[in-house]
């Protein structure tokens, strides 16, 4: 019995001990959010274009078929609605 009381005890300061060092580490990466933010956007798009290489074939093609400036436009389009896509996707995702 005085074995489990000691694990008992240990396990409790182990817990209490982790809380502490997540709470310290939140407040250290804290100024880096918006940089990791941007991090995960890089990795998410090269997921995608890992899993969809014909994706980003076909929008090689069509700014080599369309005029540079129009295809400027029509990447920024594309890129913002990707964008609310993902942001959508990611309240929806949240919600569930």
């Amino acid at each position: 019995m005085n074995e489990l009381n000691e694990l008992i005890a240990r396990r409790e300061k182990l817990l209490a001990q982790s809380a502490a060092q997540r709470a310290v580490l939140a407040q250290c990466i804290e100024p880096w959010s918006p940089r990791l933010a941007w991090v995960d956007r890089g990795i998410a798009a090269v997921r995608y274009v890992r899993r969809y290489p014909a994706a980003l074939a076909g929008m090689g093609l069509l700014v080599a078929a369309l005029r540079p400036l129009r295809a400027a436009g029509w990447l920024q389009r594309g890129f913002l609605l990707w964008q609310v896509g993902s942001t959508l996707r990611n309240t929806l995702r949240s919600r569930r």
